[in-house]
């Protein structure tokens, strides 16, 4: 029999407890728990316990670029983060559109055993956004795909779209979208619309590219009484019409990344190509909408929307470079600063936001759970007054496209618990 003994950590911030973990399940909670001299122990003093974290969004790249990452090495890079547990997109070459395809996602995550690696399935075959994928036969395989998403590129026909959220509808699955309009902000664009993109020369993705499609997928979901979820919103108007749709009552959630809650369009100015990112870095503006829809529950996640590539497909011109940056290692520390340490959530609402909520939409039932017994022991120790400053070369992923380099943060991931075994901790790290 397995047992970890946590002592003096306090959930939530409250009260220093001790946790007994026994067999990967929360045994005991009190004060001064007794356990034979045998039981590995985990001094928490002074740092906070929370559920593990939980990333709907992230790109792990194996199959296809392994130079940029691999499931191994992102899901060392997620521990590291604090998450238990991460979906792996589907962009991947070739695409998770199958079942096998989603069922090797599956075991490359278990092999690597670090977090718990669940496949989304692509929507369309290959992406292409024309014919549905084998959308019943990934959710019947072992890896029981129930999130769906052409992430990279949007589901823009409507009728595929419709056809796709009627097809998940009869297991309970969702749609996550890319909410881009090709015909509004195409490939190119790479900078959000306004005074500079003009100045700057560079194509403009416009705020209504992103607010249309999100305006289109919920009615698409009301029709269909099915669920559609929105991948990366980053605009007041998308927020705008995410809030309509709630109160509609239609089956819609969305996410936003830690760096469209920090970045903003500024970044562009010097023509750095790590901060392309698709949908773009916003004006501040924006950013303020997205924290307090973060805060006010009309956003209902964070996800990181990892997205790790070698150096050869960043370092191009602006216009040229891949889009995409690192996220799942400073994840805690940007919501931590941005929304706790500002006041706009307690560590309760950052756990429900990172944890809790996007379990719930992933339908991860042994992830996001309470700090209860008999609960699976997912879970981080965080310290919330740990500074600290980014250091790209120390990161976990193969790759170095982090925006976060030099930037200093106040809280950290001190150690993540994957079904009460250390998969991360300040030792590894060392």
């Amino acid at each position: 029999m397995s047992a970890l003994l946590i002592t003096g950590a306090r959930p939530l911030g409250g009260d220093a407890v001790d946790v007994l973990v026994r067999d990967g399940v929360v045994a005991e909670i009190g004060s001064g728990l007794d356990a034979p001299s045998d039981v590995e122990r985990l001094a928490a003093d002074g740092l906070t316990l929370l559920p593990g974290f939980v990333d709907l969004h992230t790109h792990l790249r194996e199959p296809g670029r392994e130079d940029a990452e691999t499931i191994a090495t992102g899901s060392a890079a997620a521990a590291a983060g604090g998450f238990t547990a991460v979906l792996a997109m589907a962009n991947t070459s070739p695409v998770t559109d199958t079942a096998e395809a989603a069922e090797r996602v599956l075991d490359l995550g278990r092999a690597a055993g670090l977090v718990d690696v669940q496949p989304v399935g692509a929507v369309t075959k290959a992406l292409a956004g024309e014919e549905l994928a084998e959308l019943a036969l990934m959710h019947r395989s072992r890896a029981r795909v129930s999130v769906f998403s052409d992430d990279g590129r949007c589901v823009h026909d409507a009728r595929v779209m419709r056809r796709a959220l009627e097809y998940v509808r009869a297991f309970g699955g969702v749609v996550s979208q890319h909410s881009q309009d090709p015909t509004l902000a195409g490939s190119a664009a790479c900078c959000h619309e306004g005074e500079l993109s003009g100045r700057l020369g560079l194509p403009g993705w416009p705020a209504v590219a992103e607010s249309s499609i999100i305006a289109r997928d919920a009615q698409l979901a009301r029709h269909t009484g099915s669920r559609v979820h929105v991948a990366h919103v980053s605009t007041a108007e998308g927020v705008e019409v995410v809030r309509w749709a709630k109160s509609a009552g239609i089956h819609l959630t969305a996410e936003v990344t830690p760096h469209h809650l920090l970045l903003t369009q500024d970044r562009l100015s010097g023509y750095d190509p790590t901060f392309k990112v698709n949908p773009p870095l916003r004006p501040r503006e924006d950013v303020e909408v997205l924290r307090a829809a973060l805060a006010d529950g009309t956003i209902d996640a964070v996800a990181t929307d990892h997205a790790p590539h070698a150096r050869h497909d960043k370092e191009h011109a602006f216009v040229d470079a891949a889009f995409g940056m690192l996220g799942l290692e400073t994840a805690f520390a940007v919501v931590h600063d941005t929304m706790v340490r500002s006041g706009a959530l307690d560590l309760a609402g950052l756990a429900d936001r990172m944890s809790l909520a996007p379990a719930r939409i992933a339908g991860l039932s042994d992830h996001g759970r309470a700090i209860e017994v008999g609960a699976p022991a997912n879970l981080v120790l965080v310290d919330t007054d740990g500074g600290h400053t980014v250091d790209a070369a120390a990161s976990k992923s193969l790759s170095r496209n982090n925006p976060w380099h030099g930037m200093s943060f106040t809280g950290a991931v001190h150690t993540t618990i994957l079904r009460g075994r250390v998969t991360a901790s300040p030792e590894e790290s060392a």
